[in-house]
């Protein structure tokens, strides 16, 4: 097998692994860390179909990571109040099911980033970069004044969400189904990034002259991985939400994109488990580093640096070589 193939399922094994170690020393902290990188990794994920396939370098996808959240929020606190969402025309009432919180967040995340993308889409560049910053913020300052949902202050659910048959209050429990959705999201991407329309996407991203006589509109494909990419990233936002029992306007904050950024660039970009990679990396800075130094960004900084000038292709590429998982 190839060395990236070999540190794909060693990296999956390591986090199969390594709750189940912590659930039998009875360390539920641990467990609670590895389900924040796992979730990480999911929204990782999603930015890495846009930047790393589709060479679409989003600096706001922080927006639908709080749309995911506020989704869940919002109908969670309404189920949980008895208080229906809307009386008219019809009676819409919250839910703690995850299953349908799941699906709201993907819908609404898809929805806004159709829009937001049809109208990024048309610049390139920094211009790109800085309206889908533009959204972003524009989203978190909306939810720091929606006073109906905690504004500022954020929101808070008493009781995690619901999913038939499981204990989702139990860390291990709540880690299976993180870890299951990220086995689902890593094998859709590759399926997808392998694709006639993953290829034809990356074609795009390395010219887009020849994409387009060939018949193809790059303008199209960008816009269905921007949709596609930003539904993951809520995906993973209405988990995170879950995992905190909160959700607060800091999920739409800049510094939330940079993170994600940061994830797909220290695992890899245009690597399929690169993002994994980097936002475990993360994680395991934060824990380790955060007791030291409150000021242990600079050691990520320094390492993020490193990464850029001396392995192009992240931890994936220092380690497996220089072939990227979508050529």
């Amino acid at each position: 097998m190839r060395r990236e193939t070999i540190l794909n399922f060693s990296l999956l094994g390591l986090l199969f692994l390594f709750p189940l170690w912590a659930w039998v020393a009875d360390e539920p902290f641990l467990i609670t860390l590895a389900t924040r990188a796992v979730i990480f990794a999911i929204a990782g994920v999603g930015l890495n179909l846009a930047l790393g396939f589709g060479g679409l370098v989003s600096f706001g996808h922080a927006l639908f990571f709080g749309l995911g959240g506020y989704a869940m929020g919002i109908l969670a606190h309404h189920a949980q109040t008895y208080v229906p969402m809307f009386t008219w025309p019809f009676v819409i009432e919250g839910t703690t099911s995850m299953p349908i919180i799941w699906l709201t967040a993907i819908a609404v995340s898809a929805l806004v980033a159709l829009g937001v993308g049809a109208l990024s889409l048309r610049t390139s560049g920094v211009y790109f970069i800085m309206i889908t910053l533009a959204f972003a913020q524009m989203f978190y300052y909306f939810a720091i004044s929606w006073s109906a949902y905690g504004g500022e202050d954020g929101l808070s659910i008493y009781v995690r969400n619901e999913f038939p048959g499981l204990n989702t209050m139990d860390p291990i429990q709540f880690y299976a189904i993180c870890y299951v959705i990220l086995l689902v999201m890593l094998f859709f991407v590759f399926r997808l990034s392998r694709s006639s329309f993953g290829l034809m996407l990356g074609a795009a991203r390395q010219n887009e002259d020849r994409v387009q006589a060939l018949g193809q509109v790059p303008y199209r494909m960008y816009l269905t991985a921007f949709v596609i990419s930003g539904a993951i990233t809520g995906l993973a936002g209405a988990l995170f939400a879950d995992l905190n029992r909160f959700v607060s306007p800091v999920m739409f904050d800049w510094h939330t994109s940079g993170e994600i950024m940061i994830f797909v660039i220290l695992g890899g970009v245009g690597r399929v488990l690169g993002p994994v990679a980097g936002a475990a990396l993360f994680i395991l800075l934060e824990h380790s580093l955060g007791g030291v130094s409150d000021y242990w960004h600079i050691y990520l900084g320094a390492i993020l640096l490193g990464v850029v000038l001396f392995a192009r292709g992240g931890l994936f590429g220092l380690i497996a070589g220089r072939e990227v998982a979508h050529d």
